[in-house]
C-alpha cells in the first residue's frame, strides 16, 4: 500500500516489527525522479483481525505524524483503548503517544503516566524482589552466588558482548564490567525508574570514556521483538521470566530465541520445590508477591527443552545454592547454546 511516512521506512519497522509483523518496502519516487515522502510497504503478519486492526488505528496516523481535525483530552482516550493489551508494553511508546498526539505536550505527558500505570510486563531483576527475598534468601547468599555463577558461564562461553533483560537496578552489568572480557553490555528493562536507579548505580557519568562506551543502557519490554536486541554474544535473564504473565511467555521466548538469536543464553528462575524448606515462607505462597508464577524442576526442564528444541539451541541444567536430595536447589539456571544439537 502506498504509505505516507515521515520518518523513513526505517520508522515503519520501528513500529510494526516488535508486534510481531514483518516489514519491506522502498521509498517511491515523484514525477521529477527524487525520493518522495511516500513508501510502497508490505507488512505481513499472523494476528488476529481485531488486534490488527487496532494496530492500524495507532500506527497509521503515527506514521503520517499529522492529524487533520482539533486533537483533545479525548484522543488520549481513543489512544488507550485502542492500544490495550499491546501499546504499555510497545518498545517505542513514547514515540507512538508523541505523534499520535500531535506533539501535545500535556496531552503526551498525561497519556505517557496512564501507560506507565497499565505496563504489567517483566519489570526487575533481583531488585524487584529484594525486600521479600531478603529475608529468605540472605542466609543463602543466593543473590551472590546467582551473580557469580551467571559471569562464569558466560566467561566460558567466551561472549564479549551481553544483553542482561530485565537488568533492574544494574547489579549484573556493575559485576560484568569488572572483567575486560566483557567488551561490550546492554541492560534492558521495561521501568524507566529501575534504567535511572541503574544509571546511578554504576556512576556512568564519573567513568571514563572507553568504560562509559561499553555501557547501553535500554527502555523495552522484553515480549517484543527488538531490532536493538540483535547481534549479541550472550544474554542473561536473572530472575525475571517469573515476573511476565503466564500467556506471554511464548512471545517473550519468541523475541528472545527467535529474533534475538544470541549464541548463548543464561536464564535463572526460583525452584518452586524447595520454598517447603523455609518456615516462614505459608504453603503455596510464592517467595514474591509479583511472581506470576514459579516453575518446578521438571516444569522448568519441560519448557526449557521445548523451547530449546524449537529454536535450535542445546539446554542445560544447572543448580545454583544447596541442594536437598528431594527438593533440590533454590535457583535452577537453563544454560541455551545455539549451533549444537
Amino acid at each position: 500500500m502506498p504509505l505516507d511516512c515521515r520518518g523513513n521506512l526505517d520508522l515503519a519497522a520501528r513500529l510494526f516489527e516488535p508486534l510481531g509483523y514483518w516489514v519491506a518496502g522502498s521509498i517511491i519516487d515523484d514525477r521529477h525522479g527524487q525520493p518522495s515522502r511516500y513508501g510502497d510497504v508490505t507488512i505481513a503478519g499472523s494476528v488476529p483481525l481485531a488486534q490488527l486492526l487496532s494496530h492500524l488505528y495507532v500506527l497509521i496516523p503515527v506514521l503520517d505524524d499529522e492529524k487533520h481535525y482539533w486533537v483533545g483530552d479525548d484522543e488520549v482516550d481513543k489512544l488507550l483503548r485502542h492500544g490495550e493489551g499491546w501499546l504499555p508494553q510497545h518498545p517505542a511508546r513514547e514515540l507512538i503517544a508523541r505523534r499520535y498526539l500531535k506533539h501535545g505536550r500535556r496531552l503526551t505527558r498525561i497519556a505517557l503516566e496512564r501507560l506507565a500505570e497499565l505496563d504489567d510486563s517483566a519489570a526487575s531483576d533481583e531488585d524487584a524482589a529484594a525486600a521479600p527475598l531478603g529475608a529468605l534468601e540472605a542466609p543463602l547468599r543466593l543473590n551472590e552466588r546467582r551473580l557469580e555463577r551467571v559471569v562464569e558461564v558466560l566467561r566460558e562461553a567466551g561472549a564479549r558482548s551481553v544483553l542482561n533483560l530485565g537488568c533492574g537496578s544494574g547489579r549484573l552489568i556493575q559485576a560484568l564490567l569488572k572483567d575486560r572480557q566483557f567488551e561490550r553490555i546492554a541492560g534492558v528493562d521495561a521501568s524507566t525508574r529501575e534504567l535511572e536507579m541503574a544509571q546511578g548505580r554504576l556512576k556512568l557519568d564519573r567513568l571514563s570514556e572507553r568504560q562509559r562506551g561499553r555501557v547501553t543502557l535500554l527502555h523495552g519490554a522484553l515480549t517484543y521483538r527488538d531490532q536493538r536486541l540483535t547481534g549479541f554474544d550472550a544474554a542473561a535473564v536473572v530472575e525475571v521470566i517469573e515476573h511476565i504473565d503466564p500467556p506471554r511467555i511464548e512471545a517473550f521466548a519468541a523475541a528472545l530465541f527467535g529474533a534475538a538469536r544470541p549464541k548463548t543464553i543464561v536464564l535463572t528462575t526460583p525452584n518452586r520445590e524447595y520454598n517447603v524448606t523455609w518456615e516462614s515462607l505459608p504453603a503455596g505462597k510464592f517467595r514474591h508477591p509479583d511472581h506470576r508464577f514459579e516453575w518446578t524442576r521438571s516444569e522448568f526442564r519441560e519448557w526449557a527443552n521445548r523451547v530449546a528444541e524449537k529454536n535450535g539451541y542445546t539446554f542445560r541444567f544447572v543448580p545454583i545454592g544447596p541442594e536437598s536430595p528431594l527438593v533440590g536447589s533454590p535457583t535452577q539456571m537453563g544454560v541455551f547454546e545455539s549451533g549444537q544439537r
